[in-house]
């Protein structure tokens, strides 16, 4: 597995941009409303790897225990990633190679020995993630040509290749995306560890005076809803979710209606305070007046 990078490796003016910038594809998507849903979307559909869900169940005590801990801290590591300088990226790489690191199981149903690093294993995680996200944000009307689509695949093979990933596996276009789900179809399921995570992400604990005294239930399950509604057909089936062609219609009108309605929310309520420092972080300093 190739090391992390240094950031001695890095000039201070690329550790200030970070590794994607404010003029990458990356930014446009991951700071848009649409992003939430992919996130959920993608994590529903990676516990449909046996292999890689029994890493998570063998491993993540936390999504069980302290699902919520959980869930924020795989948002701040996108989001650090995404918006953060190189140096703070980097940290974050290390926190999670470092979870990673020398952890092993066997998994039932397929009897296969594992890695929690495998590299097969990084690639399906991170491949769920970079399909969810571009989907929802297309989906959802954010502006992208197929240029664009392709770029964005292109500009996350940094991520990728930071987190484990052999470099030459990594899809580097949506085309080459689509055809690493077409050959992996065949060795996903809905192991019980799936059906435990998916019933945690739709229907997450939450304590009663979260439920009754804040719209958080009602929110969460918004969001929710479309994660699951956006999955690819063969992954709703899977699920025993309805796979037709009218539910994409109608998740798609409905992922559209919810971003037009959060796009209403000022950005400095609607944004990450990760987002908003990094818009800080890179604007062009105002011209000193005469």
């Amino acid at each position: 597995m190739r090391p992390t990078p240094s950031i001695k490796d890095f000039t201070p003016e690329e550790d200030l941009l970070g590794f994607f910038g404010p003029d990458s594809i990356s930014w446009r998507i991951h700071s848009d409303p649409a992003f939430s849903v992919g996130g959920i979307r993608a994590l529903l559909l990676q516990a449909l790897h046996p292999v890689a869900m029994d890493g998570v169940h063998q491993f993540s005590v936390a999504f069980e225990t302290e699902p919520w801990a959980r869930l924020t801290r795989t948002a701040e590591y996108v989001a650090t990633l995404t918006f953060g300088t190189r140096r703070d990226a980097l940290r974050q790489v290390r926190r999670v190679r470092g979870l990673h690191r020398g952890k092993s199981g066997v998994e039932e149903t397929t009897g296969r020995h594992f890695n929690v690093d495998d590299a097969d294993l990084l690639l399906w995680v991170h491949n769920c993630e970079v399909d969810s996200l571009l989907s929802t944000a297309r989906r959802a009307g954010v502006p992208l040509t197929d240029a664009e689509a392709d770029r964005y695949v292109e500009e996350q093979v940094v991520a990728a290749v930071l987190v484990g990933c052999d470099e030459a596996d990594v899809p580097r276009t949506e085309a080459e995306l689509a055809a690493y789900f077409a050959r992996v179809q065949d060795r996903l399921a809905v192991t019980p560890a799936a059906r435990t995570a998916s019933r945690f992400i739709l229907v997450p604990p939450m304590p009663g005076w979260v439920q009754l005294l804040t719209p958080a239930r009602p929110a969460w399950a918004t969001l929710a809803s479309l994660g699951a509604a956006t999955l690819p057909q063969w992954a709703r089936r899977l699920y025993g979710l309805p796979g037709f062609g009218l539910t994409d219609a109608a998740a798609t009108a409905g992922l559209r209606a919810f971003r037009q309605a959060t796009l209403a929310v000022p950005s400095r309520v609607r944004e990450s305070p990760i987002v908003r420092a990094a818009r800080v972080r890179v604007a062009e300093p105002e011209p000193l007046s005469a």
